[in-house]
C-alpha cells in the first residue's frame, strides 16, 4: 500500500494536518477538494487503482476522528456545495452535499421555511448530517434528518450513481443514512422543508432541582412543545445532583406573528457579533479560557443556574428568532479554543426511558468520584428510527463536554471506558458524530447483530477492498478495513 507521501507525489498534494472539532485528535492526510461528482469518481479510481483509503469530510463538526484519515486521502466537500432547486409550494430542496444548514435557512427562510432538524451549530453539510443522521433539539417528535430526506444520488466507489428513496434502492437508503461515510458519496440530496408563519419561536425556561425532575418534564411535556433540550450543572453533588434548566419551544401558528415578514428576513436572524453591543464576540473566547478550569466552571455553571431560576418564564413565554434558539454553540466564536491547548471531548450516551434516571445520575456520581466533572451537560429526548446504525433509542441522551489535557488524557479515556460499560449495560447506545473514546468492542455491542451483519454485506459488495475509511472506522469496526493487497507469485 502507498504511504503518505507517495499518494501525495501522484496526486501533487502537500498533505496537511487535520483535527477534529474537539482538538483533542490529529492525523495528516492527503485532502482533495473536489467540486463535482466526477472530481470525486475521478479520486475513487485513483484509490482503486492504488488501493489507498479514502475518507470523507465537510466543515470537521464531528467532535472526535470521524472526518480524519491518517495516512490517506481525505475528500474535503465544502466546495460541492450548489442549491439545484428550490420548490416553494411543497418546500422540497434539492442540493449538494458541500451544502451546509446555513446555506439552506439562509436560502429559504425569506419564503416561510426552516430546516425541520438542525444541530447546535449552523455549519454542518448534509453529507455529514446524513452521515451521521444527526438529531436536533426535537429528537423525539420530528426524528432525525434522514427522516426528512426523500430521495438521493450516491456515488461508489465503482464509479455508478445510485438513486435512493425509500422504494428504489432502499437497502442503500437506510444504510448510506447513517453509514459514517462507509459505503461511498452523497451527491445530490432531496429533502422536505419545513413550513414557518413566523421568523420566531415560542420560548419557555423552566429550572429544574435534579436531572429526575428533568427528565420527567420532558417526559411529560412531549406534547407541549416543539423543541425541548435541559442544560444541566454537573458540578453540585447530593440533593442537588444534575439540577438544571430546559428551554422549551414551540413553532407560532399562522396568523400568531402580527409582523412575519419582520423576522423571516435572512437579516433580523443574525447573531449578535458584539456583547452589550461593544466587545467583538470574537475576543470573547481568549477571556473564556480564564474559566476553563474546575474551580472557574464550577462559578459559571452555578451562577447559570442561579440566573435562570430568577429568570425563568413557565407559563409566561418569549419570543427568539429560530436561529438564536438553535445555534447556541455559534453565539460566542471560536469558544472551544478556550478549551486548548489540549481540547475537549464529548461524552455522549443514549439511554433507554425504563432505566434513562438510573444511568445518567450514576454517570455523573462517577464523574465526581473521579475527580472528572464536565464543563457542560445536555438533556435531551429521543426516538426511534429506521436507519440500520442509528443511535436513536425511545429515550434520554445525556451529552458531557470534558475538558482533555496531558495530565488527564488517559485517565479521562480510562473514565470513559468505564461509563461505557454503565451505558452498555442498561441497552444504551452512543453517536459517532460526538464520539472520541469508544472501544471496538464497546460499538459492536450496542447495535442489533442482523444489523452488522446486514451493514457489511453491503460495504463488501460495494467497497470489496475496504478502501472507505477514517480513524473512526478503523478504531471502532476493523473489520471495514482494505483487505490485504495479494503480492504477485
Amino acid at each position: 500500500m502507498m504511504d503518505l507521501i507517495e499518494i501525495a507525489a501522484k496526486l501533487g498534494i502537500v498533505p496537511e494536518e487535520v483535527e477534529g472539532w474537539g482538538m483533542s485528535t490529529h492525523s495528516n492526510s492527503v485532502v482533495v477538494r473536489p467540486k463535482n461528482q466526477d472530481e470525486v469518481r475521478r479520486i475513487f479510481t485513483f484509490a482503486r487503482e492504488n488501493k489507498v483509503p479514502v475518507g470523507f469530510r465537510g466543515t470537521g463538526c464531528s467532535y472526535g476522528d470521524a472526518a480524519q484519515n491518517g495516512e490517506g486521502i481525505l475528500l474535503d466537500l465544502t466546495g460541492f456545495d450548489r442549491i439545484l432547486s428550490f420548490d416553494e409550494e411543497s418546500g422540497v430542496i434539492v442540493m449538494e452535499p458541500g451544502v451546509t444548514i446555513e446555506k439552506v435557512w439562509r436560502s429559504v427562510i425569506a419564503k416561510g421555511y426552516w430546516p425541520p432538524v438542525v444541530s447546535g451549530t449552523m455549519y454542518p453539510t448534509y453529507g455529514g448530517l446524513l452521515s451521521m443522521n444527526v438529531h436536533g433539539k426535537n429528537n423525539w417528535k420530528y426524528g432525525t434528518v434522514g427522516e426528512h430526506v426523500l430521495s438521493f444520488r450516491f456515488l461508489t466507489l465503482d464509479g455508478e450513481v445510485h438513486t435512493c428513496s425509500r422504494e428504489e434502492n432502499p437497502e442503500l437508503f437506510f444504510a448510506a443514512i447513517s453509514g459514517f461515510g462507509m459505503l461511498g458519496c452523497f451527491v445530490e440530496i432531496s429533502m422536505r422543508l419545513k413550513k414557518v408563519y413566523s421568523g420566531q419561536v415560542e420560548v419557555e425556561a423552566i429550572s429544574t432541582p435534579t436531572l429526575e425532575h428533568m427528565a420527567c418534564f420532558l417526559d411529560e411535556h412531549r406534547d407541549d412543545y416543539d423543541y425541548l433540550v435541559g442544560w444541566i450543572d454537573c458540578f453540585p453533588r447530593g440533593k442537588r445532583l444534575g439540577r438544571g434548566l430546559i428551554h422549551a419551544a414551540r413553532y407560532l401558528g399562522e396568523g400568531e406573528d402580527p409582523n412575519p415578514k419582520a423576522m423571516l428576513d435572512p437579516a433580523a436572524q443574525d447573531l449578535p457579533q458584539r456583547l452589550f453591543g461593544v466587545v467583538p464576540k470574537s475576543w470573547m473566547w481568549r477571556g473564556l479560557k480564564f474559566f476553563m478550569n474546575d474551580f472557574g466552571m464550577r462559578t459559571v455553571n452555578a451562577a447559570k443556574f442561579f440566573m435562570g431560576t430568577r429568570g425563568q418564564t413557565r407559563n409566561k413565554p418569549y419570543r427568539q428568532g429560530h436561529a438564536a434558539f438553535n445555534f447556541l454553540l455559534d453565539y460566542v466564536p471560536d469558544w472551544k479554543k478556550a478549551y486548548l491547548p489540549g481540547g475537549l471531548i464529548q461524552y455522549q450516551s443514549f439511554v433507554p426511558k425504563e432505566n434513562a434516571t438510573r444511568v445518567h445520575t450514576e454517570l455523573l456520581r462517577m464523574c465526581h468520584r473521579d475527580g472528572l466533572i464536565p464543563y457542560l451537560g445536555v438533556y435531551k429526548r429521543h426516538r426511534p428510527d429506521p436507519f440500520l446504525l442509528t443511535h436513536a433509542i425511545d429515550g434520554f441522551s445525556f451529552a458531557m463536554d470534558f475538558k482533555v489535557t496531558d495530565q488527564n488524557r488517559e485517565r479521562l479515556w480510562y473514565h470513559a471506558h468505564k461509563m461505557d460499560e454503565v451505558v452498555l449495560d442498561a441497552g444504551g447506545k452512543f453517536y459517532f458524530a460526538k464520539d472520541a473514546t469508544l472501544e471496538s468492542a464497546s460499538a459492536h455491542r450496542f447495535f442489533p447483530k442482523e444489523n452488522l451483519e446486514a451493514f457489511l454485506e453491503l460495504k463488501h459488495r460495494l467497497d470489496p477492498d475496504g478502501l472507505l475509511q477514517t480513524n473512526l472506522s478503523r478504531r471502532l469496526f476493523p473489520e471495514f478495513a482494505m483487505s490485504p493487497v495479494p503480492t504477485e507469485a
